[in-house]
């Protein structure tokens, strides 16, 4: 969503990645799975080093880069990631593996909003970072608010969608306009959250930042 000269800008500063994220960039690229942006996950990064989470629960781990780049930054966190594609659930456990990370990094298979799954998370987490599909976020949240601590934070990706969050109905694809209803009524509710104060942070497709009010 930014203008890309300054992305350009920003991508030539920042430090050599290992090998592995390099390639798993590569990989996606090539497959066109969705991964965070190189300036999206520094700012993600960035705000786990400000809020120093322990315990992490993802939805959505695609091929396991948002969740392996959060390991590999912060050696004592770990994280529990939710991914419900067979095929890209397999990529993300291999991955992980390769890069030693499986002791920190636990990958469920499954659709985060059934109860079978549901049942497999426990308590005690003090981020919830959300970035599977859009138009369910908020039933993402409803369900895993509950397994947070009581100091905790939400980070959402993707609130942007594409840019679509800014048009109106008759100027957005038929077969996507519930979606992007869904996401303008999440954003709406997550800025009026009673027990978060929320901020939209217009970096890559837009993210969404909660800090449990008290914390």
């Amino acid at each position: 969503m930014q203008d890309r000269t300054a992305y350009q800008y920003i991508e030539s500063l920042m430090k050599n990645l290992p090998q592995s994220i390099e390639q798993l960039q590569y990989y996606a690229k090539q497959h066109h799975v969705p991964i965070m942006d190189k300036v999206s996950i520094e700012v993600l990064l960035l705000l786990l080093q400000l809020y120093k989470p322990k315990k992490i629960l993802e939805i959505g781990t695609a091929i396991g880069y948002s969740s392996m780049r959060m390991a590999m930054a912060f050696n004592d966190v770990k994280i529990t990631t939710i991914e419900r594609d067979q095929d890209r659930f397999e990529k993300a456990v291999s991955t992980i593996k390769q890069n030693g990370l499986s002791d920190r990094i636990d990958v469920i298979n499954g659709d985060a909003l059934s109860i079978e799954v549901q049942t497999q998370i426990d308590h005690g987490y003090d981020l919830l970072f959300i970035d599977a599909a859009k138009g369910q976020y908020q039933r993402f949240l409803d369900i895993y608010e509950m397994k947070l601590l009581d100091k905790s934070i939400i980070i959402v990706d993707n609130v942007f969608l594409g840019g679509l969050i800014f048009k109106e109905d008759d100027e957005i694809p038929r077969r996507k306009r519930t979606m992007v209803r869904n996401l303008k009524a999440f954003n709406k509710a997550l800025l009026d959250h009673p027990h978060y104060d929320t901020t939209i942070i217009p970096v890559g497709d837009g993210m969404a930042v909660s800090v449990k009010r008290g914390v």
